[in-house]
């Protein structure tokens, strides 16, 4: 077991450094400067080029790249280059509603696939078993995002007993969960 482990370990760590590697250079490509997105089009070539220098771009790719690696593996993804602040700390607000939002997503999927497994197990070959398992594969085949659609014409515009989107904030109280309630479900299929 500790083999198998320590392979699928090292495994992932390969395929995260691949996957890392590969956008690096897929966004290094691109074109475009980032320097000029930051100062615009007619920003005079000193300015441009203090730009690039104070944002690293004047080094060597590879010594970029590792350099991104070592802060990433300490925590420092970098700056924002649109907000200016660290991107970690854009992530950190974004998982406030990311977290709870797939945490309710899996309770649904479970609350709902167990029961449905269990009653088609129960009762093979007959009726519950045909409903539960077309049940079972509609919620395999649908896009989440075309169920999305539909659970908002349905509850949202139609019934009006839940928010079409945005979320109000924890503050809230009540609203909150109720506001993420229809994602989770379409996540959930």
């Amino acid at each position: 077991m500790g083999a198998y482990l320590l392979r699928r370990g090292i495994g992932l760590g390969l395929t995260l450094f691949l996957i890392s590697v590969a956008v690096f250079l897929v966004i290094n490509v691109l074109p475009g400067d980032p320097a000029q997105v930051v100062l615009g089009m007619e920003a005079d070539p000193a300015t441009y080029q203090a730009m690039r220098a104070r944002l690293g771009l004047d080094r060597p790719i590879m010594t970029r790249y590792f350099d991104w690696l070592a802060g990433a593996l300490r925590g420092d993804l970098g700056r924002s280059l649109q907000q200016g602040i660290p991107v970690s700390e854009l992530i950190s607000t974004r998982m406030e509603v990311t977290l709870p939002l797939s945490g309710l997503a899996a309770l649904l999927a479970i609350g709902v696939s167990i029961p449905l497994g269990v009653l088609t197990a129960a009762h093979h070959n007959r009726i519950w078993d045909y409903v539960g398992r077309f049940i079972l594969q509609l919620g395999m085949i649908i896009p989440e995002f075309w169920a999305g659609i539909i659970l908002i014409l349905i509850f949202s515009v139609r019934l009006h007993v839940l928010p079409a989107g945005g979320f109000p904030g924890w503050g809230e109280g009540g609203r909150g969960l109720l506001a993420l309630f229809l994602p989770a479900v379409a996540l959930s299929l």
